[in-house]
């Protein structure tokens, strides 16, 4: 089973889209197996990462930003603005895809990880996100 999910992101930062791929699972009705994400943009990632203290996502997201800074004059793709080119790095450096396996129709994730698209843009983006879901 194949599904795209159009997710409406706010802009920059790590945004919890643990409850929509569990709902695609659920809906599959398969009880065990493996769940495939793939977003279809450059300058979006996906992560999984802690979900409890929202002071984990901040401090990444800080760190990334001085890893990879805005209006750095080595850029040449800027045509989109300061965020364009350190965006597609963030991507570039952080996984576009993930799998996580499923039992008893739930995804298998420890008590504090939740699984987060990582936008990478300032402004408010729709991002698509294809997720696959197959039995073992």
């Amino acid at each position: 089973m194949i599904e795209t999910l159009s997710l409406r992101v706010p802009g920059q930062g790590l945004h919890s889209i643990t409850e929509r791929v569990a709902s695609v699972v659920a809906a599959s009705g398969l009880a065990q197996g493996l769940c495939h994400l793939f977003i279809m943009h450059t300058s979006a990632s996906l992560l999984i990462q802690e979900n409890y203290d929202d002071s984990a996502k901040v401090d990444l997201e800080a760190w990334l930003n001085r890893l990879v800074p805005e209006n750095d004059p080595l850029y040449t793709h800027t045509l989109e603005g300061p965020d364009d080119m350190p965006a597609h790095i963030k991507a570039a450096l952080t996984a576009s895809s993930l799998t996580i396996p499923f039992d008893g129709g739930q995804l298998c994730l420890g008590s504090w990880q939740g699984v987060y698209l990582w936008e990478h843009r300032h402004g408010s983006q729709q991002r698509q996100l294809v997720v696959a879901v197959a039995a073992l």
